[in-house]
């Protein structure tokens, strides 16, 4: 567990940041909560974490991992995790899922997940279907914005959700609900977390020969758009998470 990054005042609530692999950190999330107390940790693997009451959180984002998303038995933590996810969105607590985070928040609200169904690996359009502070920063309804993929499973759209945006292999690929949006694809990285990505064999050892340059030469060209999308996207959540705070 880190300490809290640069707490600005007494008494302010923090945002809980939970990741799964040391490469899978919050990226341009971190920046937009920049001046926010926030902590980051992983209990993935513990039995039993002491996870905070939601009450005392102005925010929680949950990111990526390599593991399924219901995986309990390997990954006992995961469960926590779904509970915590639960209660934020109850206590109406602004919650952030991304990619694992996202298939976990579906979870916490009951929603199926499904194994091996949706392969996306690259940079490929998502459709936005509805309106919303975060997604609509990415492009109106219809617009079609290239965003970063890197995954297999995919899930159901919880009940009462809002479905906000879709590919033509991965349905829901973004929804809201209540407090909580839930991302699969991943906006949060820039160049230099990409160049990471790229240089993690735990990312890159199922693709294939030339995939992994590929995927560099397509950052060169989407992510000077897409980062400042992407910044004004988790400017929109910090801001419900400062005014919470």
């Amino acid at each position: 567990m880190t300490g809290p990054v640069r707490e600005p005042g007494g008494g302010s609530r923090p945002v809980l940041v939970l990741t799964h692999a040391p490469h899978e950190g919050p990226g341009l999330i971190g920046r937009a909560l920049a001046g926010v107390p926030h902590r980051v940790r992983t209990v993935l693997d513990l039995p039993e974490p002491r996870l905070p009451d939601p009450a005392g959180l102005a925010g929680l984002v949950v990111m990526g991992g390599p593991m399924d998303a219901d995986d309990v038995a390997g990954h006992p933590g995961l469960a926590a995790e779904r509970a915590l996810l639960r209660a934020a969105v109850d206590a109406d607590v602004p919650v952030l899922g991304v990619c694992l985070g996202a298939q976990l928040l579906a979870l916490a609200l009951g929603a199926g997940l499904h194994r091996r169904t949706a392969h996306e690996v690259g940079f490929a359009p998502v459709e936005v279907v509805a309106d919303d502070p975060v997604v609509a920063a990415l492009g109106a309804v219809g617009a079609r914005p290239t965003v970063l993929h890197w995954h297999s499973d995919e899930v159901d759209l919880p009940d009462g959700a809002t479905l906000l945006a879709s590919s033509d292999v991965t349905r829901v690929q973004a929804f809201r609900a209540g407090s909580a949006v839930g991302l699969q694809f991943h906006p949060e990285l820039d160049t230099a977390m990409l160049d990471l990505w790229l240089a993690t064999p735990d990312m890159t050892g199922d693709l294939d020969d030339g995939e992994a340059e590929a995927i560099r030469a397509a950052g060169a060209r989407h992510l000077p758009t897409l980062v400042p999308a992407a910044e004004k996207a988790f400017g929109a959540f910090a801001d419900r998470v400062r005014a919470r705070g």
